[in-house]
């Protein structure tokens, strides 16, 4: 290794690894934090979020790290979602995430590599040890709250979901539309991350807490824990409305694979025909029906409360997948039952009036076709069924 490259630099080359650094006002802090860190990689961007002092004259000091800068302060989820992108277009495959205040050792990065070796495309959190001396109370208080809320959205038990120190793997990440710009985006990613399959996990990292005359803090204790705690609230809500039902349909075609679990479902001896064909009959009135957005929200509750066979109600549900064939049919069938006649979709500019007639007819139109095309696919399914299976408990 060449004397003077940095300490870590062929792992963080080896994996496509960049440190980022969002920043606010932090001046007075920010340059010593990046004497630290160059010690143990070249490859770091800097996220200028609408700094206000100095920060930006003390960056240029820095010719070596990578700049992302704007002049409006947007909060630190906006930085971090920046410095996604910014780094992605730069092609690395991950990013680990540093607080500017100096409470996180650079030397840590080691920590996260060696994960990374044996878990490649984890989430990973620097778990801190929140019960030292110097941790403030409302930290430690913060921490227990967010890590409780986690678990209870996710299932996975973390212990310390609030540290900034984080490596994050950009591929999962660059797909997803995320909401929030504060300090709840780090909540949301976590969660979010894990709801699409990806491991979330804990290293060990060191971390410094400075006296209290000495901290540096954007957190605003009352406005962002509200913040929080609203996001908390529509997090569990989609998770016992959503998440949960949909883990709970997906989770047998994840294990022995789609093939497989609709041939046992289909073959299923101890379920009737008529069972069967219901099932689908519902899946196909929940994959039309009108409720765009919310059909499988409110078909998975429903179709477990009657106890139908979810394998094939998931299946028969995912007619929704060609929503424009779907919508032009019930805009048609909506038209044909109110007696419309402008077959070509003509309509006389985009008024309250034309929004109220298209909708009109588009959600009756919807509610008949859901209502007849599920009919159709249960009377199709018990006749194929009683005509190619053959046995059948009796009813």
């Amino acid at each position: 290794m060449n004397a003077a490259e940095p300490l870590y630099e062929a792992g963080m080359r080896a994996y496509r690894v960049a440190l980022l650094l969002p920043t606010y006002n932090n001046a007075t802090r920010i340059g010593e934090v990046l004497e630290h860190v160059f010690t143990f990689t070249s490859s770091v961007i800097v996220v200028n979020d609408g700094s206000t002092d100095n920060t930006a004259e003390v960056l240029e000091q820095y010719p070596l790290l990578q700049l992302v800068s704007y002049e409006k302060n947007r909060g630190k989820g906006w930085a971090l979602r920046q410095g996604f992108k910014f780094a992605v277009s730069q092609g690395y495959d991950y990013v680990i995430t540093m607080d500017t205040d100096g409470q996180h050792d650079a030397a840590d990065i080691q920590v996260f590599l060696n994960e990374l070796d044996r878990q490649p495309g984890a989430l990973m959190i620097g778990a801190r040890n929140m019960d030292q001396a110097s941790v403030p109370g409302k930290s430690s208080f913060g921490n227990k709250f967010s890590n409780f809320w986690f678990k209870v959205e996710t299932g996975i038990k973390l212990p310390d979901t609030q540290s900034g120190y984080r490596l994050y793997p950009l591929e999962p990440l660059r797909k997803m539309k995320f909401f929030t710009v504060k300090y709840e985006f780090e909540i949301e990613v976590i969660v979010r991350a894990a709801w699409k399959g990806v491991p979330v996990i804990a290293v060990p990292v060191k971390v410094y807490y400075p006296p209290a005359e000495e901290r540096i803090s954007h957190f605003r204790p009352f406005k962002d824990f509200s913040r929080i705690s609203v996001l908390n609230t529509v997090l569990v809500l989609i998770t016992f409305l959503w998440i949960k039902p949909r883990d709970f349909f997906i989770t047998p075609f994840r294990k022995k694979g789609w093939k497989a679990v609709l041939r046992d479902n289909f073959m299923n001896p101890n379920e009737t025909n008529a069972h069967k064909a219901a099932s689908i009959g519902f899946g196909v009135f929940m994959g039309i029906v009108p409720i765009w957005g919310f059909q499988l929200a409110v078909g998975i509750p429903l179709a477990i409360l009657m106890r139908l066979n979810k394998a094939l109600f998931l299946v028969a549900a995912n007619i929704s997948i060609f929503p424009p064939i779907i919508w032009a049919a019930s805009l048609l069938t909506g038209k044909l039952v109110l007696g419309k006649k402008d077959w070509a979709f003509q309509y006389d500019g985009l008024t309250i009036e034309t929004m109220k007639r298209l909708g009109a007819e588009f959600f009756v139109g919807g509610a008949v076709l859901s209502v007849v095309a599920g009919a159709f696919a249960y009377l199709l399914t018990l006749v194929l069924l009683k005509t190619f299976r053959k046995s059948s408990p009796k009813a």
